[in-house]
């Protein structure tokens, strides 16, 4: 069992979060259900995801708990994406929340690729 809190990555993810929260404050209230909503829930699902896999017992949970997060991390930057296009967010705010992401997504790339897979077993031979 690890403890996700002396993870860099989910440093980082949590401090996307309170940037990504404190960024869609200032979206339409009519985007409160819609595009906020989702928005808010992509990103908490990237530290969410880490912090369980954490909890798991084994290096394939964990790693399959970050691919999770990792999925949650690509819906965000469409999301984000699609926010800057409908000019819900000036550019600064957007370049500095892709800067963000873009270190958060490479240093889960790089504890991917560090955790071990799971082992399958070869099927004949």
């Amino acid at each position: 069992m690890r403890d996700f809190r002396q993870l860099q990555v989910w440093e980082k993810s949590h401090a996307l979060v309170l940037a990504v929260y404190a960024s869609t404050q200032r979206l339409p209230k009519e985007e409160m259900y819609g595009l906020t909503s989702q928005i808010r829930r992509a990103v908490v699902s990237i530290p969410a995801n880490i912090a369980e896999g954490c909890g798991k017992e084994g290096d394939p949970e964990f790693r399959r708990y970050l691919l999770i997060a990792m999925g949650s991390a690509s819906e965000l930057e469409y999301l984000l994406m699609l926010a800057h296009d409908l000019k819900y967010l000036e550019d600064a705010n957007y370049q500095s929340l892709q800067g963000i992401l873009v270190e958060t997504r490479r240093m889960l790339n790089s504890l991917i690729m560090k955790v071990k897979p799971s082992k399958h077993l070869a099927v004949g031979g």
